[in-house]
């Protein structure tokens, strides 16, 4: 079963894991004397697996049938067994663990209820399916837990729909769901290996040590490159952590939103640190405040690393907070220290969030920033639930995967329903299934995966005929058979290719079915034919929504991201300059542009097939969208920004000369981002566009050639402005070749 069901609306295909103990038998081919290709490797955590659907569903089964003897409530244990032990796997705690499975137990009776009232009239059933499975597909935008469980809940809705039954029916259903449920969730957290430490969350404690010590090396002068090179390490390494999945590690909870914020912070302040110490390693010379304010920054990251690794932490907040008040403001360096200080304090709030340690107006203020919620009197209470449902309704766009995979998911599943329906096949939920199956992100890999969904299942009829021949159907022999096939249909899925899965759970069919009513080796047979029809119909759907998959969408995504970014950037330099008498209001736009980018980018590069752009190219250009925005949040949160109202020396149109070249600068920056967006954008039919030169030169009026000579009378914001804008002008230069390779790409006809 699980082998058989992928989740199309996931950035990816499951079937195609990163992790290299899933590559041993891709490589067997190429090694002399090495184990046959369609062996599965070594798994604990599927053993684990296998062992848990041994013990549960083979019980399950055997109470139902053989005890109570009611056939509605075994075939729903029976398939619940697998929806809870083998389709989903919940990460986290044992407490994450016991929530996601009652969230499965509660969304998968809903559904069951809804896809039961609706089986007996076909053109219903199918009219039904498509909002019902758009919203379980559309609900996993909301966390790694949500997304693991759409296949579990999927079931608990096709399963009743494609079975008519009479209303009558839904009590024993939901007993043999409800069964499964609890005998399941007691399998998970009593058989689970305790859980391995957040390799995220350790990557970033990591990022945040190395960067303490550089930073204290720093200031008491015995920094090396040694010291560079570990912070720089640290952050690849947290990077790679960060962008090894086919989906986004974290999700809308509130902790994992402080997780995720720390891990672009932490990011960032890597940059803001190196290009902080080039040329000033040695800070014996600095004003005794930049030094002071330097190593309160330096506590604030060791605090963040003991939080994100579980030990308790005492940060002292005032010290940083008095530190950046007696800044020197007219050094260069202060404003250096400024920025690490102000993205120092930033990612220590989402530390304590991340760890459940903040106060709830902590949590209130962070929200608001990671959800680009304007000021207000938000109740506390309603805040993080608007603000995850508005980011849920500015996921609802055509330029969002999972808008667009759940969409094509619903459509393709109605139509099995319908087929399934109108065909009058015995076992419709298989047609329905078979779609699920082979519905991937492309028409191409759609196509080649229900070859191979093809190929298992006829190679497990066969199988599964041959041990009926060899064993009969008596009933000792198939209980006794039932418990290695279970296992061997769990431990499948991610240790062995698709066509082994495939086959393993036809086998584990077969066994079941003449269980329940002996009929042979046609009830491969007719598996056969069931899932041929829902493969054709994958393909069909496949080819008509969508078909080249995400690559298009990650152009488009990353036009909107620095399109959106410069907006922002425009509006916070206003705002910090006096120039503005709101808040800027494009910090929206510009979380929900870098949200869909990150889950188009995940979906594109875990697509199946060769890809024309290279990886490190692509996340290079992500993140720096994401430096774009962290800056614009940066500038607009500069002190003394907030009141709405122009600062002293202001007079709030820009017609002071130093003011309004800053302001100049700022524009010219973001015409920049503006001409990258229409590079990488969707493609016209000229030819592709050159490189786009990256603004050179010290972003300071008046010719100033060098940051450490800033005039003394500029003000401090001036100097700050200048610093963020200085540094997005000097990192500019490294994205405009990977842009101008995306603008050719784009170009490419897709048949080359």
């Amino acid at each position: 079963m699980a082998e058989t069901v992928q989740d199309p609306s996931s950035a990816g295909s499951r079937g195609r894991s990163r992790d290299p103990r899933h590559a041993r038998w891709r490589l067997a081919r190429g090694r002399a004397g090495a184990r046959p290709a369609w062996l599965p490797t070594w798994s604990v955590p599927a053993a684990m697996r296998a062992v848990r659907a041994t013990l549960v569903m083979p019980g399950l089964f055997a109470l139902a049938a053989e005890v109570i003897g009611d056939p509605q409530m075994t075939l729903f244990a029976v398939f619940g067994s697998f929806a809870t032990l083998v389709l989903v796997s919940f990460g986290g705690t044992r407490r994450d663990k016991a929530i996601a499975h009652l969230g499965l137990a509660v969304t998968g009776s809903a559904v069951l209820i809804i896809g039961t009232l609706v089986s007996g009239t076909a053109w219903l059933a199918a009219l039904v399916t498509i909002p019902v499975t758009f919203a379980i597909f559309f609900a996993g935008v909301a966390g790694p837990n949500a997304q693991a469980g759409v296949l579990g809940a999927l079931l608990a809705y096709i399963l009743p729909a494609c079975s008519p039954a009479a209303v009558g029916t839904i009590g024993p259903r939901l007993a043999g769901w409800w069964l499964a449920s609890v005998a399941g969730t007691a399998a998970v957290l009593l058989l689970s290996p305790r859980p391995p430490g957040d390799r995220l969350r350790a990557r970033a404690a990591q990022t945040a040590t190395a960067l303490a010590a550089y930073l204290d090396a720093a200031v008491g002068g015995t920094a090396t490159a040694e010291h560079r090179d570990a912070a720089l390490t640290a952050r690849h390494e947290l990077m790679t952590a960060f962008a090894a999945g086919p989906s986004r590690p974290t999700g809308l909870a509130t902790h994992d939103q402080g997780l995720a914020n720390a891990v672009e912070l932490l990011e960032w302040q890597v940059t803001l640190v190196c290009d902080a110490l080039d040329g000033h390693v040695d800070l014996s010379r600095a004003a005794a405040v930049d030094r002071d304010l330097l190593s309160a920054a330096a506590g604030q990251l060791t605090a963040t690393a003991a939080l994100l690794n579980g030990q308790d932490a005492n940060p002292d907040t005032g010290r940083l907070r008095d530190a950046s008040t007696a800044s020197a403001a007219w050094a260069a360096l202060a404003a250096h220290a400024q920025s690490i200080a102000l993205a120092a304090q930033a990612a220590l709030a989402d530390a304590l969030i991340a760890v459940g340690k903040a106060d709830p107006e902590l949590v209130e203020a962070e929200r608001r920033r990671w959800y680009g919620l304007p000021g207000g009197t938000l109740p506390r209470h309603a805040s993080g639930l608007a603000g995850a449902a508005d980011f849920l309704a500015r996921q609802a766009s055509l330029r969002s995967v999972w808008f667009r995979n759940s969409a094509r998911g619903s459509v393709a599943i109605a139509v099995a329903v319908a087929v399934a329906s109108l065909s009058g096949v015995q076992h419709g939920f298989w047609v329905a299934l078979g779609t699920l199956s082979v519905l991937r992100t492309t028409a191409a890999a759609t196509g080649s995966t229900a070859l191979r969904a093809l190929a298992g299942t006829a190679v497990g009829f066969v199988a599964g005929a041959l041990l009926l021949l060899a064993i009969g159907t008596g009933p000792a022999a198939l209980w006794t058979v039932l418990p290695l096939a279970v296992f061997v249909a769990a431990y499948a899925p991610g240790t062995a290719p698709f066509a082994v899965g495939q086959a393993a759970f036809t086998v584990t069919i077969v066994v079941i079915f003449n269980l329940l009513a002996p009929a042979g080796w046609q009830v491969g047979l007719l598996r056969i034919e069931d899932v041929a029809i829902g493969c054709a119909v994958s393909v069909v759907v496949g080819a008509a929504f969508w078909p080249r998959g995400a690559a298009a969408i990650v152009g488009d995504d990353l036009a909107d991201a620095f399109r959106q970014g410069g907006r922002y950037l425009t509006q916070a330099v206003d705002w910090a300059l006096g120039l503005r008498r709101r808040p800027p209001e494009s910090a929206v736009a510009a979380v929900t542009a870098g949200s869909r980018l990150d889950e188009a980018l995940r979906a594109y590069l875990a697509e199946q097939g060769s890809k024309r752009l290279s990886s490190d190219d692509l996340w290079g250009l992500v993140m720096a969208s994401t430096r774009l925005r962290l800056t614009a949040f940066a500038v607009a949160s500069l002190p003394g920004n907030g009141t709405g109202q122009p600062g002293p020396g202001r007079d709030g149109d820009g017609a002071d000369p130093e003011v309004a070249a800053f302001r100049r600068q700022a524009a010219d920056l973001a015409g920049f981002y503006e001409a990258i967006a229409v590079q990488v954008g969707p493609p016209g039919h000229a030819p592709p566009p050159a490189a786009v030169p990256a603004p050179d030169g010290p972003a300071y009026p008046e010719g100033v050639a060098c940051k450490a000579n800033t005039p003394p009378h500029y003000r401090p914001d001036m100097l700050w402005v200048g610093e963020y804008l200085y540094h997005l002008a000097q990192r500019g230069q490294a994205i405009t070749e990977p842009a101008a390779k995306v603008a050719r790409a784009r170009q490419r006809p897709w048949w080359r």
